[in-house]
């Protein structure tokens, strides 16, 4: 089976594993150099030959640093080939789990263990089994040949021996990748259930739910522990039977030998072995089936591979909001909206809907909930899927644009947080803003007044759900944020939502200031707001 995410790896990654493979193979010749030292040492020292062995000795040392230097060497190409391609690859899902288009998202928690947990999963993949199957390929064949010059049907034997070993690799193999599958699916909904749980934490505790949430995770966590140890299960079964069938023939190659040299072989055989062929056969036996038996340890690297892979995969090559294209927008545009058509999975629809915002201007779109005022703003910056019609901001159609992200500023009617100050989250509009500018628009949308109440003023800390600051306040960051974004195109969803008369008034005249010199869409159920603007576009 091809690995899933090959597509998704740089050019070359597949000969990069090269390095670290042949460096296993060259663990395989230094065991022939050993084993050749160790057969004609002993040979000297039983003929009492004292002077004879030291070539030999000096051939078996070089034949043990030989190898100690190609385990060394392999490993360390390994974890520097697993670090490279996880390092590009987890970029690009991260990219991808950014852009998973709303409605169509898996909860945060899947999407951050996708990013750190699966990604990191494809470390034994990288580092050992693509390196190990190539040298799989290669060393038993170098050793085999080597016993074939001592040896001929000692060689026959091992490879009679190897048609059992490969059988029992391919059936564990099958066995272990649906059991390691599962264990993936099961992780990645814990690490989700967790995450989420985590951050709905106040409200669960408001509604003393914690004993029902924790039995949930409980469970969860038990279910990734059965499949875990049936993965476990399957890797010690196979292991078993892979040394049970190596012990075998090297048994064998043992039993054939010491017979040949005592002569009671009870067939004739074309061959007469001497002790120092023998100890050669007997030390290389093993290295026969060593890069097999490596290969098959890191089996459970294969499987997590392949699974942690697959699941990556639907994750990047699913839909993504498209990326911005060409370049940002240098005046207010006009743009219109021509019989759009908006389609969500699981059947919800909006429009077809058509209307125009003319430059500079200030268009409402007003209309009860759910009417799709939000995703007609949404779709100019791609997070909402246009399924039909077309959408021309100064004649640049957004089906060949992708997206005018870069031109939009945007107020939600939940702004998005992230650690840090509230001068930091505002400066998100424009980094780089200097301390003042970014005082300068706090005080605009009246959150300076509010901040000033508070020991660290625009220095307080924020954690990502805003914790100590009201519904407004967040909002008002919000809104500054896209106040300080250069960007010709406003868009304002809901931006007096929840406030009383006075308020509204308040943000009503906030919202002309932010207005001037932009295309300004604004979504909103109120009448008031409706009424600043200079076109009123009713939803039905």
């Amino acid at each position: 089976m091809p690995f899933p995410l090959s597509a998704h790896l740089p050019a070359g990654s597949r000969l990069s594993r090269l390095g670290p493979g042949l460096f296993w193979v060259l663990d395989a010749a230094g065991a022939v150099v050993f084993a050749l030292g160790l057969a004609g040492a002993v040979t000297h020292l039983v003929a009492r030959d004292f002077g004879g062995p030291w070539p030999w000795l000096a051939a078996l040392i070089m034949g043990a640093m030989l190898r100690a230097f190609a385990n060394f060497a392999a490993t360390a190409a390994g974890a520097r080939r697993a670090r490279r391609l996880k390092g590009g690859l987890r970029e690009k899902v991260f990219r991808a789990a950014l852009r998973t288009p709303a409605g169509q998202a898996a909860p945060i928690g899947e999407r951050a263990a996708a990013v750190v947990d699966e990604v990191e999963a494809l470390d034994g993949w990288f580092a050992r089994f693509e390196p190990l199957g190539l040298a799989a390929r290669i060393s038993p064949v170098l050793v085999l040949a080597a016993i074939a010059l001592a040896s001929p049907i000692s060689a026959l034997i091992l490879v009679g021996a190897l048609i059992p070993f490969a059988l029992i690799m391919a059936l564990a193999g099958m066995m272990a990748a649906d059991a390691a599958r599962a264990q993936f699916e099961a992780l990645g909904r814990l690490s989700g259930l967790f995450v989420d749980r985590v951050r709905a934490l106040p409200v669960v505790l408001a509604f003393q739910a914690e004993a029902a949430q924790a039995a949930q995770v409980e469970g969860a966590a038990r279910g990734v522990a059965r499949r875990t140890l049936a993965v476990l299960r399957f890797a010690f079964l196979s292991s078993a039977g892979l040394e049970f069938f190596a012990a075998l023939s090297v048994a064998l190659v043992a039993v054939y030998a010491g017979f040949n040299l005592l002569g009671l072989l009870p067939i004739p055989v074309p061959e007469q072995l001497d002790l120092g062929r023998a100890l050669f056969v007997l030390a290389l036996a093993p290295e026969v089936y060593l890069p097999l038996r490596r290969l098959a340890g890191a089996y459970h690297d294969k499987q997590a591979g392949q699974a942690a892979g697959e699941r990556l995969s639907r994750l990047l090559e699913g839909p993504a909001v498209p990326a911005p294209g060409g370049d940002g927008l240098a005046a207010p545009p006009h743009i219109a909206f021509e019989a759009v058509q908006l389609a969500y999975p699981g059947g919800a629809t909006v429009g077809p809907i058509s209307f125009t915002a003319p430059a500079g201007q200030v268009t409402a779109l007003l209309g009860a909930s759910g009417s799709g005022k939000t995703s007609l703003l949404s779709v100019l910056v791609g997070a909402a899927p246009l399924s039909a019609g077309e959408v021309r901001v100064d004649g640049r159609a957004l089906s060949s644009e992708g997206s005018f992200a870069r031109s939009v500023a945007w107020a939600g009617q939940t702004p998005t947080l992230a650690p840090g100050s509230v001068a930091d989250n505002i400066a998100l509009g424009r980094p780089g803003a200097s301390a003042q500018t970014v005082a300068a628009i706090a005080g605009k949308v009246g959150l300076g007044a509010a901040m000033a109440g508070r020991a660290e003023g625009l220095q307080t800390r924020l954690d990502e759900r805003g914790s100590g600051l009201s519904g407004g306040e967040r909002r008002r960051i919000g809104l500054a944020r896209a106040w300080l974004k250069p960007a010709p195109i406003l868009c304002l969803d809901e931006p007096t939502a929840d406030l009383d008369a006075k308020a509204e008034a308040e943000m009503i005249a906030v919202l002309a200031s932010m207005a001037r010199g932009r295309t300004v869409l604004i979504a909103t159920h109120s009448e008031k707001v409706a009424a600043m603007a200079d076109h009123v576009v009713r939803l039905p």
